[in-house]
């Protein structure tokens, strides 16, 4: 019945953001502006095409294993040698509308406990602000050394990912004592300084010391939307809009998959795609480190 709900919610965000585009594109076409919109869609080497299909993936990837959206993405861009600091930036911007929708989900469903979202999202937002304002400096500046921090941050998530899909279910023990406070100024700093990150850090940890998944899941997911909007209009301010094909891709990627990622994740064997998303992760992120180093 829950699944049956969350699906019907994201199957009217999807309607209506089809009837969205569905009528930009038409309005475009007999305003005579459709050749114009496919030329710019085709600068940067096609890379809106390529953020399409990231934005798929990663949504996919992200609805199945509950995080994973931030690295994957953030590894793909800093393969194809986007800067840091416009990686995070385009990220954060698309993903303001992919966690809204969850949010709605979860809030819809009562999986979400108010108090635990202002005790995590309030220092989130503060470290999200450190964060973008940092990478804006550090990315533009020292492109390169950010990109092999960030590179090296992305390899250990890697890593991560695939030892979990090793790992056996352990029985639930007592709840342990968390400190909110600083989970949460170190998740949004993480977050909105690496491109992602929230996921395996903050849900892991919530989930690890025993809260209840559904409001460990929940919460989690509507502070990361509040941290999410601040990071991008924090990077609008300090870097302006750059590469909207980038965030339009992403955009548009997750939204159409988002729908169906609940149908998938009964579907889809998550161990393998433990193991498949962790092998890409690391591999990708090793030649990101590679040609950061010695070219």
């Amino acid at each position: 019945m829950i699944i049956s709900r969350k699906i019907q919610i994201r199957l009217n965000v999807f309607f209506f953001t089809a009837a969205v585009l569905l009528i930009s594109v038409l309005s475009m076409y007999e305003l005579g502006y459709m050749d114009e919109l496919l030329n710019i869609l085709a600068k940067d080497n096609y890379v809106f095409y390529w953020m399409l299909l990231v934005g798929v993936v990663a949504e996919i990837v992200a609805g199945s294993m509950g995080m994973g959206y931030g690295v994957i993405c953030t590894t793909t861009l800093l393969f194809l040698n986007i800067p840091p600091h416009i990686v995070s930036a385009s990220i954060h911007s698309a993903e303001s509308f992919t966690t809204a929708a969850g949010s709605l989900s979860h809030i819809k469903l009562k999986n979400v406990s108010k108090s635990l979202v202002k005790k995590l999202a309030i220092p989130a937002v503060i470290g999200a602000i450190i964060g973008a304002v940092s990478l804006t400096y550090l990315g533009e500046y020292y492109a390169k050394i950010t990109k092999t921090v960030i590179a090296f941050y992305t390899l250990y998530l890697g890593i991560q990912i695939l030892s979990n899909a090793f790992k056996k279910k352990q029985n639930r023990a007592m709840k342990r004592k968390t400190n909110l406070t600083r989970l949460g100024v170190i998740g949004g700093f993480i977050d909105s300084f690496a491109g992602g990150g929230w996921g395996p850090l903050v849900t892991g940890t919530l989930i690890k010391n025993a809260f209840t998944p559904r409001f460990a899941v929940g919460s989690s997911t509507v502070a990361k939307f509040i941290l999410t909007i601040t990071a991008a209009v924090t990077f609008f301010f300090t870097l302006g809009i750059q590469h909207w094909n980038i965030i339009l891709g992403l955009l548009i990627g997750g939204i159409i998959t988002a729908p169906f990622s609940a149908m998938l994740t009964a579907k889809l064997p998550v161990k393998k795609m433990f193991i498949v998303i962790g092998i890409l992760v690391i591999v990708m992120s090793s030649i990101t480190i590679y040609k950061s180093v010695f070219n």
